[in-house]
């Protein structure tokens, strides 16, 4: 496949191109600082591009066969419409260029909390709902865009992701959020991404993830 990777700098996009290449995918590394991809191999392309500009985007999706979205803007507390409006940019040049499949990150604390665990629901996603709420209401807004999208998209419901070795296994569910499910290293996030990405089965989805 070739995959455009928008946040190709970023803690989880670094993995998931290391891991495309291994794969033996062709990728579009997009970055607001192309320089910072330092990488080099035949089939890697950097590309320096903000994805809230549309005009800049809609060229990258030229002869794409799915799109992994790893943007994001960490912790933050200032609220943000990287997720909505760069997500419908990506949609909107994926309309346009035929590209069906879109896989994005988006967090737990970004879901209905109904079937969380009492431990989360009580304590911990209110928590971060205070804390990081913006994060989140931006998260819920990329949700709509993808519903509102004809796009076979699927959206990983990620816990925290933590930046160390790869554990080399991951849970998944598509039913609701897992047990025991705290965290997730960085490799494993995008090994889950790539596995996500490159079945035709769930498009239109949500998917929990956690090692």
């Amino acid at each position: 496949m070739r995959i455009l990777v928008p946040g190709a700098t970023g803690m989880v996009g670094g993995h998931v191109i290391e891991q495309a290449l291994a794969r033996g995918h062709e990728v579009i590394a997009a970055a607001r600082t192309s320089e910072r991809i330092t990488l080099r191999h035949p089939r890697l392309t950097p590309a320096q591009v903000d994805i809230l500009d549309p005009e800049a985007v809609d060229p990258l999706l030229e002869g794409v066969d799915a799109v992994v979205s790893t943007v994001g803007i960490g912790t933050s507390k200032t609220p943000t419409a990287l997720y909505s409006a760069g997500t419908r940019n990506l949609l909107a040049a994926m309309e346009r260029h035929g590209v069906e499949r879109i896989v994005v990150i988006s967090s737990e604390a970004a879901e209905h909390w109904a079937h969380q665990g009492p431990l989360k629901l009580w304590i911990v996603l209110p928590l971060l709902q205070k804390f990081l709420g913006a994060t989140y209401d931006d998260m819920r807004r990329m949700d709509i865009a993808l519903w509102e999208s004809r796009a076979q998209w699927t959206t990983i419901r990620a816990p925290y992701i933590r930046p160390t070795a790869a554990k080399e296994h991951y849970r998944t569910s598509t039913e609701r959020a897992l047990p025991r499910g705290w965290s997730i290293t960085a490799p494993d996030m995008a090994t889950a991404l790539l596995d996500v990405a490159e079945r035709d089965d769930l498009g239109r989805q949500h998917v929990y993830v956690a090692n």
